[in-house]
């Protein structure tokens, strides 16, 4: 692998994981326009829809139908894999209607010792000291990051227990994302996975906007934020990460990825005028520094001392 790749590769990461660090800036402000969480969903996943299928179209001629073809049990498993994401979307955008978006991007990285348990439990491997003691950093840093001691459980602008709640309901799903991206159906074109996993997560949150949106369905949510949405948070991100994480490596990659925190609470304090005290970016870098201890291939460094 040349430096120069994993430069590129660097590069593609960042953006992609910038791209989603603005995502929920955008779904506070469309719910400031009065939009609900049934609308931006469904827009978002309809045109990430339509924009995955015209890359497997443009994917399909340049490949010239020489791409290997998913068979009914890869789309299954993939779409039964892809209803996790359409979770995620729906957990998360609910999580920040309720609690500052600074806030809810922190909850949303509990992925990282969810992950860690997750990969206990199903591959029956206890984790390293080097992951307790990132997952002990993790826990730190949230408290500190979500000013665990100033909420005010009886502000009226915020309703703590349900965003809270939402915001961990987002990490668990997104987690169960993760680990079923990178083990179901791996053979086939990144692209066709994208496409089917978005169609499963599209079965999640058509229904959730079935039995939730209670008024006429407002149809200028398409023109306003739908694209936006599908293109920071459906089409952009998947595209760089996929193309991204096999020149990085999956330890450099987490790292790199990890900028979706800062750049989000960025977009709050700049966009929303949310207010993020210097214990709050103490507590966030703290969960970045964590993220890059669990990353970091500690026991390869002490084995080759001459790399």
């Amino acid at each position: 692998m040349t430096k120069n790749n994993v430069l590129k590769g660097v590069f593609l990461v960042a953006l992609g994981a910038t791209s989603y660090g603005m995502l929920a800036t955008f779904v506070k402000i469309a719910y400031g326009d009065g939009y609900t969480t049934a609308e931006v969903t469904t827009s978002q996943f309809i045109y990430g829809i339509i924009g995955i299928l015209i890359l497997n179209l443009i994917q399909k001629v340049k490949n010239k139908n020489k791409t290997p073809k998913a068979s009914k049990k890869n789309i299954f498993q993939l779409m039964l894999a892809g209803t996790s994401l359409g979770m995620t979307s729906i957990f998360y955008y609910l999580a920040v209607k309720y609690i500052p978006v600074s806030i809810g991007i922190v909850l949303l990285m509990q992925t990282v010792w969810i992950g860690v348990l997750l990969e206990w439990f199903l591959d029956k491997k206890a984790p390293s000291f080097q992951k307790i003691i990132s997952v002990l950093i993790v826990l730190i840093g949230t408290a500190l990051a979500i000013n665990i001691f100033k909420i005010d459980f009886n502000d009226s602008n915020n309703n703590w227990p349900l965003g809270i709640l939402f915001g961990l309901l987002a990490a668990a799903s997104f987690t169960t994302t993760m680990f079923t991206a990178n083990r179901v159906a791996t053979a086939i074109s990144p692209t066709q996975r994208s496409l089917y996993m978005i169609l499963g997560g599209a079965v999640i949150v058509f229904t959730f906007a079935i039995f939730t949106q209670v008024t006429p369905f407002n149809f200028e949510i398409f023109a306003k934020w739908g694209i936006i949405m599908a293109l920071f948070g459906t089409i952009i991100p998947p595209m760089l990460l996929n193309a991204g994480f096999p020149l990085t490596g999956i330890g450099l990659g987490s790292i790199v990825s990890a900028l979706e925190l800062p750049v989000s609470v960025m977009m709050a304090y700049t966009l929303l005028n949310e207010k993020v005290d210097p214990l709050q970016w103490f507590g966030i870098a703290l969960i970045i520094l964590a993220i890059i201890i669990m990353n970091v291939n500690l026991k390869k460094k002490a084995e080759t001392p001459g790399h």
